[in-house]
């Protein structure tokens, strides 16, 4: 796995870790904000 590949797989984990401890807590204005962040982290993967 090339390293680039690699961080950006490590990236998104790590937003889908703090996505699940947002939902653990209940706080949906961060689960919100984390997933408009993910959203554009993965945007700006594909262009």
């Amino acid at each position: 796995m090339k390293v680039s590949t690699r961080k950006t797989t490590l990236q998104i984990d790590d937003f889908l870790d703090l996505l699940n401890l947002a939902a653990q807590l209940g706080d949906q204005k961060w689960q919100k904000e984390i997933l408009r962040k993910l959203e554009l982290h993965i945007s700006n993967l594909t262009n």
